[in-house]
Formats: C-alpha cells, structure tokens, sequence
C-alpha cells in the first residue's frame, strides 16, 4: 500500500474539532471511535507506515471485546496470529503456571499475538468510511499552537514543509517520548524498573512447538513468544548492562540463549550481529496532570508501563474507549471544560495505578532477585507454587492480565449513517 502523505501546501492551515497526534494504538483506536461518532477528527502520525520495532503485539481479551462490540471483531481475526491461553514457564528448572485464560468467562479467553503494524493498518482502513476522520501519515506534531494558556493545536512537519493544524482540542497519544508532553511542559513522575530488554527473532521449523513462554535462572532472564515461521525472543538484562553483554560478545549471548531455549538452536542464526539485537529500555512513569485548557494526553504520553504481562498495548486502547465514551457528546458541542477533559485522569488513573503497582511487584520480587545472579539456585516463590499447585487459582492472574483492573466498554453512539 502506498503510503499516505498530506496534500496540504506548507504554511497553510487544517482545521479540526479534534487533533490526535500519534498514531498508536491510543491515537488509532480513538480516531475511530471519534469518526465513528461523527466528529471530525485528524489523526497525525510521523512516519510513512506502522512497521517499528518494539511494537507491542499481545492484543488482550480486553481489547478482542471492544472490536467486538464495535462489528470489527469477524475481520480482525482472519488476520495472521496465534493465540496463547496458557502461560507456562520454568523457574530454576522447576515447572510452573503462571495463568491460564480458559478459566474466565469472557468471549475470547485468548491473548491474540498480531503484528501492530496489521492491527493499526486495519483500524486505519476501517475508519476509512467515516467521512469526518482524517489520518495523516509522514506529519510530525513539532510544537503546540496556544491562543492565552489554551492549546489551540499543533504545529507539524510534513515533507512539503510546517503545516498548523488547529483544533478545538488536541489529544496526545505520541508515546513514551511524547513532543506534546514535553511542549507542554507537564511533569512526569519516573517509578523506575530494575530491567532492560533484548529483542530478537530466531527462525522457527513448521515442526517446533513448545508451550514454555518465560524461563528464568540465576542472573538471566528470557521470554519467547511463538509467531508461527519465528520466535520472538526477549531476553532480560539488568538495568544498564547493555554495554557489558556486547562486550562479551555475540556468541557468548546466542550460547546463553540457546542453553535456556534449546529449541531456538536451529534457527539462532538468524541473529548474525548486533544490529538484529535491539535494546528496550524499560520505564514505568506516568502524569500527575493530563490536562491543560485544550489539551489532554493518554496512553504511554500519560503513563508508560513495563513490558510485564504485555498489557501497555490494551491499557493504550481502555484510555481510548473511556476517552471517548465521555467526551465524545461533548465535542459536538465544542471544546470540553478542563474539568470535564480531566474526567477521563480520574477514570482511568486508577486501573493505571494498580497495574503498574502489580508490575513493580513482579519486578522487585521476582525479576530483580533473578538477576542478581549468584552460585545459590532460585527458590520458586510462593505464589508460582500457590498458582502452580491449585489450578483454580490460575484464573485470578489470567482476568487482571486479560481484561485488568477496569475493562472499557463502547458506550458512544455511532453517527447516523448519511
């Protein structure tokens, strides 16, 4: 598909009731949901397609039950993807369950593992019938527009020059890194992580099949991931230690890998240089403060979360649904109140709270004393052998990982058909 690039001649303007920067999984998913309630609505996004590294894959039943309910749900699964119901791994060599997604009551108790790139392109296509939403490819959001203390939209970089796109209110969905947030100058508080992560493919034989998902030993850490013609590997390091596993080598770390996954051996060479070995640094951070008069921001712009239990991807895409569910009416009417764009902190700050609280947990109880490494075995902690030993204890891990702390539905109403 060819990539869409905006028409508009530079220095002009684009004027809109909502400008969303960022075309993410928050961005995306809002931009539809407001196109589909009629409102019109620019969605901007920096690159010329959606193919990035460290694109988060996992799409949760959380997330399966608002495609549902919006009519999506028939389409999205005939894409590509795998599904994961159980989530087994091995502790110091010692079995253990972690989840196990057959036990809840919900329609799609499965973690569908999609290409991001393949879950945005098919938002993108499907908002396409809605007259009143607009995505821009290859336009950087570089600066806000403000009239007095009000945001009045952003200014963007296109490759034929600095366009203004002015809206009523501007939503920042740019991620971890957001342009708007630090425009802004909204402060972030910083909660940390004890990690940073590898990320890696390794080829995979039509004939290979393993249920282990997490493997952890003394001072070493890794994830793998089944993606049909490859495994996607994550392999665990200690905050900071980047420069010590290169040092060490290539081969010395593919031996490390192969040695906790035997059966990544026959494809590991696909992993030929570092340059296929890409660094995640880890954060965890969120707001204080979402809002400004004309601003709000959601997503990783308002709280990043760490890569455990895969859940940033559907955290993104709940800030979306509760976003528009309560200020889809009224930006019909105009630009919400700060009281009223501060709604959706109070809403969802809670179920972030709580889960990046969980998250910290499993970090300092149990990836952190994994990776201090040291001659003594790892002892499996209580609650692995609780979860291990009484299965229906496995369903209590697979709801929050599944639908979390306060699952989003579609409450705003679709636009008349014209």
């Amino acid at each position: 598909m060819k990539p869409e690039t905006p028409q508009t001649p530079p220095g002009s303007s684009v004027k809109a009731r909502c400008c969303i920067v960022g075309g993410g999984p928050a961005g995306m998913m809002l931009g539809y949901l407001l196109g589909r309630a009629g409102i019109d609505v620019v969605v901007l996004e920096k690159h010329a397609d959606f193919f990035r590294d460290f694109r988060g894959d996992t799409v949760h039943p959380s997330t399966l039950e608002v495609m549902d309910e919006l009519g999506l749900i028939d389409g999205f699964l005939k894409l590509p993807h795998q599904r994961l119901q159980k989530m087994d791994g091995l502790f110091g060599g010692t079995p253990v369950r972690i989840a196990d997604l057959t036990r809840l009551h919900t329609k799609y108790p499965f973690i569908a593992f999609m290409p991001q790139w393949d879950f945005l392109n098919f938002l993108r296509e499907a908002g396409k019938r809605f007259a009143s939403l607009k995505v821009m490819m290859n336009t950087e959001a570089v600066d806000l527009i403000r009239r007095g203390d009000t945001v009045a939209g952003v200014r963007a970089r296109t490759p034929g020059g600095i366009i203004d796109i002015e809206a009523d209110l501007t939503i920042a969905c740019d991620g971890r890194h957001s342009t708007v947030r630090e425009r802004a100058g909204l402060a972030v508080e910083e909660i940390g992580a004890p990690m940073d992560v590898l990320w890696f493919r390794a080829g995979r034989k039509a004939d290979e099949t393993e249920n282990l998902f997490a493997r952890i030993e003394p001072g070493k850490m890794m994830v793998t991931f089944d993606r049909g013609d490859y495994w996607q590997c994550a392999y665990v390091i200690a905050k900071g230690q980047h420069d010590a596993v290169k040092a060490r080598g290539l081969q010395a770390l593919l031996d490390d890998v192969v040695r906790m996954a035997p059966i990544l051996k026959s494809g590991i060479g696909d992993v030929k240089s570092f340059d296929d070995v890409k660094l995640l640094t880890v954060a965890i951070n969120r707001l204080k403060r979402w809002t400004q008069p004309g601003l709000l921001l959601i997503g990783d712009a308002a709280h990043a979360m760490s890569p455990v239990g895969g859940v940033g991807v559907n955290l993104a895409v709940q800030d979306a649904v509760a976003t528009a569910n309560l200020l889809a009416d009224k930006l019909a009417r105009g630009c919400p109140s700060e009281d009223e764009l501060d709604a959706v902190r109070c809403r969802r700050e809670f179920p972030v709270k709580m889960t990046q609280g969980m998250q910290v947990v499993v970090q300092n109880n149990i990836i952190s004393g994994a990776l201090q490494g040291g001659d003594r075995p790892l002892k499996v902690p209580l609650v692995l052998r609780l979860l291990t030993a009484l299965p229906w204890l496995q369903g209590i891990p697979a709801r929050l990982l599944a639908l979390g702390v306060r699952p989003e539905h579609v409450q705003a109403k679709a636009a008349p058909s014209p």
